[in-house]
């Protein structure tokens, strides 16, 4: 198996994305993206050399500045002024592997010969996701449009030897790096610094990372909600096939068949219920948990034509011959999709929190709190009222950013997506369903220990198996904050079948 992954015109998608980096495959560029860089690059400098034509930043200042002519000497001080002023993120730092996506997805997009970057400057960018070489980044200062301009210029710093890295597990100066490499910052020509800041890779790699876990945790919210099925002692019909072939919703057909599989052997779900019917969060799971999943299936399509985009400006079209400035760095279908997908993943939490409510409240046969002498023992009061406050603020993280727009650079950028504020609280959300599932998975394992000799499928039997290896039944009041944490350590580490994953 080949260790690189060559950048090329073939599409990316989510599978190819966790290939790379769950390999950790080095990149390089395919002839063909070498060839449509170079050309681009040479069709650019044939331009400024035969005309002194004002082009929006290429001869230009940027944003209101766009109708201040820059001379030809100083078109290289132009671009580094750009990378150098926009570099203003603030806040929180964005994590490692959210920033190798940042430059996978910016090395992709320059790929396509429509940017007019130098092949050194891409290949610079190539030997920093090699290297692992990880420029610092903040997460507070994009508006989402106009392209993420301060957190790309903060990935761009260290092409032109400026700003911080991560390397080696250190956070270091870029000057550290260049003697270490012997590299010599980049001389940044016409347009290319305009091309590294302008595009839409910080909000492009918060939804990719976004996605990639979302399709993890709706999985596992279907197996812990089979857990929690039998552990409630409900009905197995309402997951009948014929229910939801004829209301045939992708995600809904999907989920009931999965649950149907995780429990095709379980005592428990075929015996003889006293309960007509069941609770909504138990019953309507594969309506709920299955709209979530189609509404990944929306945004995955979303991202999947972002990461396969050329997203900067003006663009360059060679055949054409025009240079136009047009609009591609706007983030709004981002932004839409991000919001969509925050109050989808949501949902998966809130619906969760309600079987964790069902199943301490001493229903069912079950033991108040899921606890032996309950008043002595608290038990499982108090984790729901965990996932109650979680729920609760990931209800304020799903309000849309993308229905705001602040007017900026005097009124020229009058409309902004605000896709950035969506990507990084989506993020928020997503960390928060990994606590809530953990938090279900704990109490239905709990409660299904109260029924024994009844036995739930093998399946879940040794799912259950290993997660009691870390996080025991509990006999008597212990500090629950601790099994929590080691519950999210096993959902995280649990391998799911690839197969599986995306389907």
């Amino acid at each position: 198996m080949s260790s690189y992954h060559y950048i090329s015109s073939a599409v990316l998608d989510l599978q190819t994305i966790r290939n790379i980096t769950r390999n950790k495959l080095k990149l390089d560029l395919s002839d063909e993206a070498r060839v449509n860089i170079e050309k681009a690059r040479r069709y650019l400098d044939e331009k400024i050399r035969k005309s002194d034509a004002p082009v929006y930043g290429i001869n230009t200042g940027f944003g209101s500045l766009c109708n201040v002519k820059i001379s030809t000497d100083h078109l290289t001080k132009l671009q580094e002024n750009l990378v150098m002023s926009h570099a203003c993120g603030t806040g929180n730092l964005v994590e490692n592997p959210i920033i190798r996506l940042m430059l996978l997805l910016k090395i992709q997009s320059l790929s396509y010969g429509n940017s007019g970057v130098s092949l050194e400057t891409v290949e610079r960018l190539i030997a920093f996701y090699n290297e692992d070489i990880l420029p610092v980044i903040y997460e507070q200062g994009s508006l989402g449009a106009s392209g993420d301009l301060a957190p790309l210029a903060h990935m761009a710093l260290p092409l032109i030897g400026k700003g911080q890295v991560y390397f080696e597990g250190k956070r270091q100066d870029t000057s550290e790096i260049m003697k270490r490499f012997n590299w010599q910052p980049i001389k940044l020509q016409s347009k290319e610094g305009l091309a590294l800041l302008n595009g839409t890779q910080f909000m492009s790699a918060h939804g990719i990372y976004a996605l990639l876990e979302s399709y993890r945790l709706c999985y596992m919210a279907d197996l812990i909600g089979a857990v929690s099925i039998d552990a409630f002692d409900c009905n197995l019909s309402p997951f009948d096939e014929l229910v939801h072939l004829v209301r045939p919703h992708r995600g809904q057909v999907k989920t009931a068949e999965r649950i149907r599989e995780f429990l095709k052997d379980s005592e428990i779900a075929i015996s003889e219920k006293e309960n007509v019917q069941d609770p909504y969060s138990f019953r309507c799971i594969p309506q709920v948990h299955g709209a979530t999943k189609d509404v990944l299936s929306f945004v995955r399509r979303t991202f999947k034509t972002e990461i396969n985009s050329v997203t900067d400006n003006p663009n360059i079209f060679m055949e054409a011959d025009k240079i136009i400035s047009g609009g591609n760095f706007h983030g709004q279908p981002l932004a839409l999709g991000l919001d969509y997908l925050a109050i989808a993943m949501s949902e998966i939490g809130n619906i969760s929190e309600r079987r964790i409510y069902q199943l301490v409240s001493g229903l069912r046969g079950l033991p108040n709190f899921l606890v032996e002498n309950p008043g002595l023992n608290s038990g499982f009061m108090i984790p729901q009222y965990t996932a109650a406050s979680i729920v609760s603020q990931n209800k304020q993280y799903a309000t849309p950013a993308s229905i705001d727009s602040i007017v900026s650079s005097n009124g020229q950028e009058d409309h902004v997506s605000m896709g950035a504020n969506a990507a990084t609280k989506v993020l928020k959300i997503i960390e928060n369903i990994n606590t809530i599932l953990a938090i279900e998975l704990f109490n239905a394992s709990q409660a299904l220990h109260f029924r024994a000799p009844a036995l739930t499928s093998t399946f879940i039997q040794k799912f259950l198996e290993a997660f009691r290896k870390e996080v025991p039944i509990i006999k008597e009041d212990e500090i629950m904050s601790t099994h929590i944490a080691h519950s999210k350590e096993f959902l995280k580490s649990f391998q799911i079948d690839e197969a599986l994953l995306f389907d």
